[in-house]
């Protein structure tokens, strides 16, 4: 039932597509409606444009990379056929947009494909998982939501395999290279959903994180990132790397979106009202492997969250020495878990993972998840003195495409396992150079949105650039 018009076999590895997509430069213009969440979803309720419209030219813009991977899954024909069943909500009156539909009505959504959608299969970034699972029979709470609140989805983005990785690199689909520039990686494990919403395939993608795959890719692609605390979301049809760490995200462009994103994983969502006061930076003995042009941007942060009348201190991040060491080996003991009896049929980097994870026994996995325990506790207590936390989401802001990366997956991880460890809402901030990642307490998602939103703490593009 494969549609013709940019549509990527489903059984085939990356780039074969069907039909040349429409559309090959990446700073294309995107019509006279500015493509971010908020600028569709008026268009939308204004009839500007419509959700079959939207879905056509999302369509037209898959696949833009150089490696035409950003999509593992596509279907043309079911993807509009979504749209039309969008189109048929009925108008009224009321809500955010004034037409009585939800925020995300109508809007072109990608899906990290290792979520069930019925009719397609999961391929968790890898050909084992795309044979084992066959065609999904059920979609996944994820998917079920996203097509409840209107959103049209576009097709099953790439990942780096089994949601393993940080690099966007992939041995069987192809590495992940940005839309905007071939010469860079797009980060992962989210890599394809980055790639999604650089090229305007989407207006915002679904990621998921666990040791920084969101963050990384929407700091490596200039894009903005939420990452949602550990416990939101149902994980029912979706595949799991690493259960003590999992979290549902979100790739999108521009922060003065972040609230409307705000009830995705949590349905009963409520709307703060309570106002922050201080944040806590990271000294500068943590920033000794951060590019110049980083911990610049860093700065800038700090100077625009004091504009928003909220007060700095400096912490001692001296004990997240431990952070890394505690992550990896519970990541790849579960992970172990999960994958057991396949390791024969995963690429070797992560192969080797997983059977140091096979090889831990139970007394040192029980010792590492008291140090996890202790290490959550004192990240807990931090926040709730200082109720924000502010440093980079990695000490670089791109990964070259070609070069050996063999050393990048516990340089960054270093910078985001704190906060995948403490399982709290993370919002990435694109800068200039890399973006920032701005923290805070467990639950306090909708909270931490609104904040990220308001101006002064967001930089707004109209194509995905971060503002210089």
């Amino acid at each position: 039932m494969m549609s013709s018009v940019g549509a990527t076999d489903k059984r085939a590895g990356p780039g074969s597509l069907t039909h040349a997509p429409a559309i090959s430069a990446y700073n294309l213009h995107m019509t006279e409606t500015p493509w971010t969440i908020r600028g569709l979803r008026a268009a939308l309720a204004d009839g500007v444009e419509s959700p079959t419209s939207l879905a056509k030219q999302a369509l037209a813009r898959s696949n833009q990379n150089l490696g035409h991977n950003t999509y593992l899954w596509q279907d043309a024909a079911w993807t509009l056929a979504e749209a039309a069943r969008s189109e048929a909500v009925p108008h009224s009156t009321g809500g955010e947009f004034g037409d009585g539909r939800g925020p995300l009505w109508g809007l072109p959504v990608s899906v990290k494909d290792c979520f069930d959608l019925a009719g397609s299969p999961t391929s968790c970034g890898t050909h084992l998982y795309r044979d084992v699972n066959g065609t999904a029979s059920r979609n996944s709470w994820l998917v079920e939501r996203l097509r409840a609140a209107g959103a049209v989805i576009t097709g099953k983005t790439h990942l780096h395999s089994l949601a393993y990785g940080i690099t966007g690199e992939n041995c069987d689909y192809g590495d992940c290279l940005q839309p905007r520039d071939p010469t860079a990686l797009t980060g992962g494990s989210s890599s394809g959903a980055a790639a999604s919403v650089q090229e305007g395939s989407a207006v915002f993608a679904i990621g998921t994180d666990t040791g920084g795959s969101v963050r990384a890719p929407a700091a490596l692609c200039g894009l903005a990132g939420y990452r949602a605390s550990v416990d939101r979301g149902d994980w029912r049809g979706g595949a799991h790397l690493a259960e003590s760490f999992d979290t549902m995200g979100v790739l999108f462009r521009n922060l003065e979106d972040a609230p409307l994103l705000a009830s995705l994983f949590a349905p009963n969502a409520r709307v703060p009202t309570a106002l922050y006061t201080r944040f806590a930076v990271v000294d500068d003995a943590f920033l000794y492997d951060c590019d110049q042009s980083v911990a610049a941007c860093l700065l800038a942060t700090v100077r625009e969250l004091e504009s928003l009348g909220l007060r700095a201190s400096r912490i001692d991040t001296s004990w997240w020495a431990d952070s890394y060491e505690i992550f990896a080996p519970i990541q790849a003991f579960e992970s172990a878990r999960i994958h057991a009896g396949r390791f024969d049929r995963i690429e070797p980097s992560i192969r080797q993972r997983l059977e140091w994870g096979a090889g831990i026994g139970p007394e040192e996995i029980a010792l590492l998840r008291q140090r996890h325990r202790s290490f959550r506790a004192r990240m807990d207590a931090l926040l709730a003195e200082h109720e924000l936390m502010l440093l980079p989401t990695a000490p670089l802001a791109r990964l070259d495409t070609g070069a050996d990366h063999s050393q990048t997956r516990a340089r960054i991880l270093r910078y985001t396992t704190p906060f995948s460890l403490a399982g709290v809402p993370v919002v990435t901030i694109p800068c200039a150079a890399g973006g920032m990642q701005l923290a805070a307490v467990r639950g306090s998602d909708e909270r931490l949105l609104a904040l990220a939103a308001q101006p002064g703490a967001r930089r707004k593009s109209s194509d995905g650039c971060p503002a210089a």
